[in-house]
């Protein structure tokens, strides 16, 4: 019984190994461990729900010092328009980033060192100023309370087209409306110095490379050397394993 139990693990840990996530690279998580979103709104007092879609009911209603919440109400009336949060979700987001930006934005330092708490045995500055990047929706050099619920409301609700076109701007570093080889390297390798070292099983140093060259036999169409968007959307709507990874996109913030 006990050689069985040791084969089942080894078995299971080969499983792990072929698990990398085929879009992101990501390494495996450990079981039961949070995912990284729900890590990063843990930082909110307003967000504590389980659900990886939802946001906080309870805190919501229960809540009193949501009556103390200031907040311009055409800023307010606007955002609900450009999001999927409800009026009562956004003000109790906007107290929680208060709480933790007092000055209502945030510049990329401090993003970095919020961020750093999530891997601290890792390197999570690059990765973390790609991500900031993609948050600083208006390249403004901080990332403001409505930067941040726009981008959290395509994380958390949008449609897989919305979710896979905020993937493609991470991934398209420059902004020039194609991924680059040179591009997805330095995502995969500022993947790898967060978090690759120290999974389980161990990532492989050649890793970044392996996945890099996946994602471009996968979605160079053309073999130009380049992923446009139209090539990475028809590529990820076609790809059972892309899809389901975009499912658990919360892996990816």
């Amino acid at each position: 019984m006990k050689s069985t139990s040791q084969d089942q693990s080894l078995s299971d840990s080969r499983e792990l190994d072929r698990s990398y996530d085929p879009l992101t690279g990501n390494p495996p998580s450990k079981p039961n461990k949070k995912t990284l979103k729900q890590r990063f709104l843990k930082l909110l007092p307003c967000c504590r729900s389980g659900s990886s879609s939802s946001i906080n009911q309870r805190s919501i209603s229960e809540d009193g010092e949501l009556l103390t919440v200031c907040y311009r109400p055409e800023g307010l009336d606007l955002l609900v328009q450009q999001t999927k949060f409800s009026k009562k979700e956004l003000q109790v987001l906007y107290r929680g980033f208060k709480n933790e930006c007092p000055s209502g934005a945030v510049n990329e330092e401090t993003f970095k060192s919020i961020y750093s708490q999530f891997f601290p045995q890792g390197d999570s500055s690059m990765y973390a100023h790609f991500l900031f990047e993609a948050f600083d929706t208006h390249n403004s050099g901080s990332v403001s309370f409505e930067d941040f619920v726009i981008s959290l409301s395509i994380i958390l609700r949008g449609s897989m087209s919305d979710k896979l076109n905020w993937a493609f701007n991470l991934y398209d570093i420059n902004k020039d409306g194609c991924i680059t080889r040179e591009e997805m390297t330095e995502i995969m390798y500022s993947i790898y110095d967060m978090m690759g070292k120290y999974t389980y099983p161990h990532m492989k140093e050649s890793a970044p490379k392996e996945h890099v060259d996946s994602f471009f036999q996968k979605m160079d169409k053309n073999k130009d050397g380049v992923v446009t968007i139209d090539e990475f959307l028809e590529t990820c709507q076609k790809d059972e394993n892309i899809m389901q990874s975009m499912h658990m996109f919360d892996n990816v913030i």
